[in-house]
C-alpha cells in the first residue's frame, strides 16, 4: 500500500494541471477555434455553435471524470478506497463516460450520414470504439470494486 501512496501526490498534481488545462481549452481554444473555423468557412458556420457546446460538454464529461478520480484518491489515502462511497464516484465516472458516448454516438451518426470522404466518420469510429472500452472496462472494475468491498466488509465483521 505503500508504493499506491507515494502515487496520490503526483497523481493529483497532474489532475490539477489537467483541469487547468481543459479550463483554458474550454473557456478559450474550444470557442476561439470554432469562431475562427465559421470565418474561414462560412459555408460551415452554421456548425459553429453546435460544435462549441459539444466539444465544452465534452471537456466537461473530462472533468467530471477528474473530480471523481480525486474523490477516489482521498479514499485511498484513508484507507477507505473498498466503502460504498467509492462506488458512488465509480458510478459518476461511468455515467460521465455515457453521457460523452452517447454525444459522441449522435456526431457520429450526424457526421457519417454527411461526410464527403471517410476519414472523420474513421476517426469518429475510433473514438467511439475506444470510448466504449473504456466505459466497459470502468463497468468491469466498478463490479471488481464492488466484490472487494463486499468481502472487505464480511472479513471485518469476522474480526
Amino acid at each position: 500500500m505503500v508504493a499506491e501512496h507515494r502515487a496520490v501526490a503526483p497523481l493529483r498534481v497532474f489532475l490539477v494541471l489537467l483541469f487547468g488545462i481543459l479550463v483554458v481549452f474550454q473557456t478559450m481554444s474550444l470557442p476561439g477555434q470554432f469562431a475562427h473555423l465559421a470565418r474561414e468557412s462560412p459555408e460551415m458556420a452554421y456548425l459553429r455553435w453546435p460544435a462549441t457546446a459539444v466539444t465544452v460538454f465534452w471537456v466537461l464529461c473530462v472533468q467530471v471524470v477528474i473530480v471523481c478520480t480525486w474523490k477516489l484518491l482521498t479514499l485511498v489515502k484513508k484507507d477507505r478506497i473498498f466503502t460504498d462511497a467509492s462506488l458512488r464516484w465509480v458510478d459518476a465516472i461511468v455515467w460521465a463516460i455515457v453521457a460523452a458516448w452517447t454525444v459522441l454516438l449522435g456526431v457520429f451518426l450526424y457526421v457519417g450520414f454527411n461526410a464527403d470522404d471517410p476519414g472523420l466518420p474513421l476517426l469518429l469510429l475510433l473514438l467511439l470504439t475506444g470510448v466504449t472500452v473504456l466505459a466497459l472496462l470502468m463497468v468491469v472494475m466498478r463490479a471488481l470494486l464492488r466484490q472487494a468491498t463486499k468481502l472487505r466488509t464480511d472479513m471485518e465483521a469476522v474480526i
